[in-house]
């Protein structure tokens, strides 16, 4: 990221990148002109509307056009594995330059754009500039000095101590080097020790500052009071701290700051592990073959865990910090009761690494429940089979337990330096999902970091997407007129949950149309502009929906221009129900509140048939034509799948297609029933969230802000199978 900004920063101040180019790279566009979209079988609806987007450029004004007469050329950099190399369809390959092409390359192939900025800065600086850089200590210590600190940024998994005690060993100031770890109280003991040091020419080592946010003042008083005559010149001060806000800016800027990430990917996990334990403590099991068998089956569990973060919510809903505490405990307990029983204990140890040592951390159910799916693939009987294979490809698998330590790290060392997703048990397309959540937060980082002054000149730009906007908002709905026609009444639930809908909507269209009628007067020069105001014309100015908007709206995360016509589209799905009465089917993505909507299905079917309403539980059906609504339950349609596709041919879930990361699922049917048994085979229990986030907050009412329930999806496959492709329902989509 730092080498692009740098390549970009020099082409701009020779002239050689247009400045509106630049922003549709970091932030997208809205588009102007409606098409239809040429290629519906493989182009998605998200990208398409990316190419109208970036039709609305000067220099891509034809794109949306051509795309349809040069269908075959663009398809090819579509299903390429290598999309950033191959040439544009005619004459775009020649008109465009090398900067221009990354456009197009962010339309069709997000996944693939970091790649191309890989490329594009090699070409532009030079291939150095791309590549990794190896942290040594001895080069930073020859720039320091005894008025400048050295700091370690430090990132979950590493600890930089054991580097810098290695170091010490080196200059032979092993013996001359104090250390302390930082927290309360510590800050006189840590002032007494840095001033001894001063004076007789020794190393500091103050550990984890982010934890003494307190003493930091007095820790950059000490720093700035340092003469450079009076101290010893050997005396050197170092800090490692995570990144905070209350870490001192000065300390920052003058010192030298260094960071090193931590392991990535399971072969380096593994690899780290096996380093640390030795021959005595592998053989020293009473059961030396299974004990071997089941730590190699750990350390990769552990390895899966910690990797699974990097696919977002297919992984987990929540990204946990697995530390090697978890593993470390593991072993040792899966040593003792190896030593202790006379036939292994599976369940013990199932029980005692997933429920309490790394089930400990997991605080969402769902998250458990992929966990201890996982674990029940390497505790079990099965991996102490000599040749056993832990995924399809074979790549991972059980090796001859008369190796010793050397004899492992060897076999790890031929393991592959990237996951393939299959030994997480996930689908091919979990690396496109990765790949695009990576390149998003790369430009939105680069978003963060543009300097502010730039738009200026572009008010009027601002007036315009303020307008656009203005004109499509509706005014808000009249209650009054509405709980005439829809009272409260006993028999129809659904009578309240429309009238508290529409008061949740009415607060938010409130909320915009008043900030977009304040934030044109200020662009006027009308009224003064806050700083409520000026955060969200730059949100505008974005794409980005403002936070004054956000904190009164339903969990999305779509672009502002897509943000819009949702709005509208939920709009006219009420305004339908008021004027149509009730509908047949029931757009479960409309609704603010979801749950409240079917809490009030079940409360229907109790009050009709005088059942208590705690014991009814929904039944599931898919459906293909509807034309009525149902006698009993409810209709609701507008979810997708993500992570399997639903085949109406079967009636049952079935493996995604390739790049098709999002699934349409049917009308589903939810029939209530009292009494209800769920069954034990044959369904998977599918979760269904609000948005691609999955993780939602706990609110007041006990209820996650972003799941809203689970549905039973027929399946022919282990359940087990499709936990860990983390499949679930979405109700609305990121574009």
């Amino acid at each position: 990221m730092f080498a692009f900004l740098l390549c970009t920063r020099i082409m701009m101040n020779e002239n050689k990148i247009d400045k509106a180019e630049w922003r549709y790279l970091l932030s997208g566009g809205m588009p102007i002109q409606e098409m239809t979209n040429p290629a519906v079988s493989w182009l998605s609806e998200r990208a398409w509307q990316d190419i109208l987007g970036l039709s609305a450029l000067d220099n891509f004004s034809k794109l949306a056009e051509s795309f349809a007469k040069h269908l075959q050329g663009f398809k090819r950099i579509f299903d390429s594995n290598q999309p950033h190399r191959e040439p544009l369809p005619e004459e775009w390959d020649t008109e465009l330059d090398s900067f221009q092409k990354l456009l197009i390359l962010r339309c069709l192939r997000a996944d693939c754009l970091v790649q191309g900025l890989q490329d594009f800065v090699s070409a532009q600086l030079g291939q150095r500039f791309i590549e990794p850089q190896t942290s040594d200590l001895s080069v930073v210590f020859a720039e320091s000095s005894p008025s400048t600190s050295l700091i370690f940024v430090l990132s979950p998994g590493t600890d930089p101590a054991a580097d810098l005690y290695k170091f010490a060993d080196v200059m032979q100031f092993s013996k001359k080097m104090s250390a302390i770890s930082l927290g309360q109280g510590q800050g006189p003991w840590a002032e007494t020790m840095m001033h001894a040091a001063m004076e007789k020419g020794q190393w500091v080592f103050f550990q984890n500052c982010h934890l003494a946010p307190s003493w930091m003042p007095s820790l950059e008083r000490l720093i700035e009071n340092i003469n450079p005559v009076k101290v010893h010149k050997d005396f050197r001060l170092w800090l490692t701290s995570l990144p905070s806000n209350r870490f001192p800016v000065s300390i920052l800027q003058n010192g030298s700051k260094m960071t090193i990430e931590p392991p990535r990917g399971i072969k380096a996990n593994l690899q780290k592990t096996y380093l640390r334990l030795t021959n005595d403590f592998i053989s020293s099991s009473t059961k030396i073959t299974n004990f071997k068998s089941l730590l190699l089956s750990l350390c990769l569990f552990h390895g899966i865990a910690l990797e699974r973060r990097k696919f977002g919510p297919l992984g987990f809903n929540i990204p946990y910090e697995f530390t090697d505490g978890d593993l470390n405990i593991c072993i040792s307990q899966l040593k003792m009761f190896l030593d202790e029983y006379q036939d292994i204990p599976y369940k013990v140890l199932k029980y005692t690494a997933g429920e309490i040592n790394y089930g400990g951390r997991v605080t969402d159910d769902w998250d458990r429940r992929c966990l201890l799916s996982v674990l029940e693939v390497f505790y079990c009987p099965a991996v102490l089979i000599d040749d056993h294979v832990y995924s399809s490809s074979g790549v991972y698998r059980q090796i001859d337990t008369n190796l010793d330590i050397k004899g492992y790290l060897a076999y790890i060392r031929g393991l592959p330096i990237n996951d393939t997703p299959e030994i997480f048990g996930l689908h091919d397309n979990a690396n496109i999902s990765f790949a695009q959540n990576e390149t998003f937060a790369l430009l939105g980082a680069v978003v963060r970091l543009q300097p502010r002054a730039a738009s200026a000149g572009g008010k009027s730009q601002e007036e315009e997407i303020v307008a656009g906007i203005a004109e499509k908002i509706p005014r808000p709905f009249s209650v009054q007129e509405l709980m005439e026609k829809y009272p409260v009444l006993y028999e129809e639930s659904m009578n309240t949950v429309l009238i508290q809908e529409v008061i949740r909507y009415n607060k938010l269209l409130a909320v915009i149309s008043q900030s977009l009628s304040d934030i044109v007067k200020a662009l006027k020069g009308l009224v003064v502009m806050s700083s409520e105001l000026e955060l969200m014309a730059m949100s505008l100015f974005n794409n980005v929906v403002p936070d004054m908007w956000k904190a009164k709206a339903y969990p999305s995360l779509k672009p502002l221009a897509s943000w819009v016509s949702d709005l509208l589209q939920r709009i006219s799905f009420l305004q339908g129900w008021i004027y149509n009465g009730i509908p047949p089917v029931f757009w479960i993505s409309g609704f603010f509140f979801p749950q409240a909507f079917l809490t009030g299905t079940l409360q229907n079917y109790a009050r009709r048939y005088g059942t208590s309403i705690d014991t009814i539980g929904f039944d599931f059906e898919s459906v293909s034509e509807i034309t009525e609504k149902p006698n009993a339950g409810c209709y609701i349609q507008g979810l997708f799948l993500e992570g399997a596709r639903w085949d109406n041919g079967t009636g049952q879930l079935t493996e995604s297609r390739p790049k098709e990361l999002y699934t349409e699922m049917p009308v589903i049917w939810l029939i209530p029933m009292s009494n209800r048994k769920t069954p034990t085979s044959g369904v998977y229990v599918c979760p269904i969230y609000k948005t691609l986030t999955r993780a939602g907050t706990l609110s007041t009412t006990g209820h996650s802000t972003n799941y809203v329930m689970s549905v039973e999806l027929p399946s022919d496959r282990n359940q087990r199978h499709w936990i860990k492709r983390g499949v679930a329902l979405i109700c609305a989509l990121d574009y």
